[in-house]
């Protein structure tokens, strides 16, 4: 059976490990049942930010707990993500709001023993980026995809992006599978080129410094819900007091001032809200990819830093914008939004000709099961296709409708299916009529125009673990993207970030010792 020492350790060391700042209003009683050879039984009890623990089930529980030991130790050292324990059943939560609370009020547990760490040997020295951006500071609250893609692309202009991590709760997305080495590909494809600053910004020092740090800031940007940052006492009214010059970018769901905007969502609410699956399929249709968060959150985000700094430059002052990922995902629906005012019926793929209505502007399949795109919608380019495939009686056919429209479409699906992906590529693209491959994720990353255009940045780890990240799609002069390092590890500049604040050597210790501040031991 499975030896416990482990898990009783951990529990054990629960209260020592509760931070008290997390904890306002927050009150609840836990019980853990965890299951094996010899059953354990706990009780957490959270009460006027204080943590109390009993061995047994004391009290009516708020959430319950139950696994198996080894489970429970996965999960608590991080061999076990959250997410998959959950939805695999190995860990069963009865309140997962409570626990989500109750996780946030505790320092992760480390088997690491801890090192005697001289911190400043090896501080991290970064080389200064070069581009349009250089010279300007960007502190950055974001988390997951939207916020971090923008930040990581403007880093990539020559910004100096400083990514703020809590030291117990960083960005959730280090945690993700896949990774790298012992780090999530995902983490590493939107974090290049920034700088680690782990700092608890709620404890009252943390957040003193955090300020000195904003001070010498361009740009704020934060991705939380609206008043969150009021509640840090990090709100733009706040701030502006100590720097009037400050941007302050927030990306929301829904806006800052509208009756949505505390409503919880995600990137397929926000695209639905717009109304782009309706018009992608025969039925409402979910993307493989994250077109809000995208094109409505970090694309709009970058355009929001690049606008207020121009309107800086006139007015001398900061500004605070508000980046709503639904409103920003809007404007992909421009084109049928328009054509809707002038239809009673709903528009969709059946009766809109950019949504697949059309035989001339459609994907078909390949006689060796890929796909093609067929995009010849002006005349002269579906000429060149009927020439290319010797059918110059079809030129005339793209003028039909209805019924013989939706023939075409079948003639045209019979006529795909007859060759290979490749035999198409090969007759059609030299044909000069809107013809393209639909290629898979494997192919992208291997396609030769993509190559040509050099949008991927390739970044090694070690021999055996490399990674293609993105590059930012528009090259200036002034940017170099040869100069780069790997997204950092948690808190790896933290100690050359306080040292450029002028923080006494004593009072860094003193932070770090304090669990503070968090400098990864990799630099130390």
């Amino acid at each position: 059976m499975h030896n416990s020492a482990l898990a009783i350790a951990i529990i054990e060391s629960i209260p020592e490990r509760f931070r008290t700042e997390k904890a306002v209003n927050f009150n609840a009683i836990i019980h853990l049942n965890l299951s094996g050879e010899f059953a354990l039984l706990y009780t957490v009890a959270i009460e006027n930010q204080t943590c109390n623990l009993q061995k047994g089930l004391h009290g009516k529980a708020n959430c319950i707990v139950t696994s198996s030991i080894e489970n429970y130790e996965a999960l608590e050292i991080g061999q076990l993500n959250p997410q998959e324990a959950l939805l695999t059943g190995k860990v069963q939560v009865s309140d997962i709001a409570v626990m989500i609370q109750f996780v946030k009020c505790f320092k992760r547990y480390s088997t690491t023993p801890k090192l005697e760490q001289n911190l400043f040997e090896n501080i991290q020295q970064r080389i200064e980026l070069e581009g349009p951006l250089k010279g300007v500071r960007i502190i950055d609250f974001t988390r997951l995809l939207p916020g971090p893609l923008a930040t990581m692309f403007l880093a990539q202009q020559g910004a100096e992006v400083i990514k703020i991590e809590d030291p117990e709760n960083p960005d959730y997305i280090r945690d993700f599978e896949p990774k790298v080495g012992n780090s999530s590909a995902f983490y590493l494809s939107l974090n290049a080129n920034k700088k680690s600053f782990s700092i608890n910004y709620l404890n009252k020092k943390g957040r003193q410094i955090l300020l000195e740090l904003i001070k010498t800031a361009d740009v704020l940007v934060e991705q939380f819900r609206p008043s969150v940052m009021q509640k840090f006492g990090l709100d733009f009214e706040t701030l502006k007091g100590i720097n009037p010059k400050l941007i302050y970018v927030s990306i929301t769901g829904y806006g800052s001032q509208s009756s949505l905007q505390n409503a919880a969502g995600h990137d397929l609410n926000f695209i639905a809200e717009s109304g782009l699956p309706y018009i992608s399929g025969s039925k409402p249709t979910l993307f493989g990819f994250q077109a809000a968060d995208v094109a409505g959150g970090s694309y709009m985000a970058m355009n929001a830093i690049a606008t207020a700094l121009f309107q800086r430059e006139k007015t001398g002052k900061g500004t605070f914008v508000n980046v709503s990922m639904s409103d920003g995902a809007l404007p992909l629906m421009a084109l049928p939004l328009a054509l809707q005012q002038f239809k009673s019926e709903n528009i969709s793929a059946q009766n809109f000709e950019l949504a697949g209505a059309v035989a001339n502007y459609n994907i078909y399949e390949c006689s060796d099961g890929n796909f093609v795109a067929l995009a010849a919608l002006e005349p002269k380019f579906w000429n060149n296709f009927c020439i290319a495939i010797s059918k110059p009686e079809w030129k005339e056919k793209i003028l039909s409708s209805g019924e013989k429209m939706n023939e075409l479409k079948k003639e045209l699906e019979l006529l795909f299916l007859s060759k290979t992906k490749a035999e198409w590529l090969n007759i059609l693209v030299k044909a000069d009529c809107c013809f393209s491959a639909v290629n898979s994720p494997k192919e992208t990353l291997e396609s030769p125009y993509f190559k040509e255009q050099s949008m991927f940045i390739e970044t090694e780890f070690s021999a055996n673990n490399k990674l293609k990240i993105l590059r930012h799609p528009l090259v200036f002069e002034q940017t170099d993207f040869s100069k780069k390092w790997n997204a950092p590890d948690l808190g790896e500049d933290s100690i050359a970030l306080l040292q450029s604040l002028r923080v006494e050597k004593n009072e860094i210790q003193d932070l770090v010792t304090q669990g503070i501040v968090k400098q990864s031991q990799s630099n130390s």
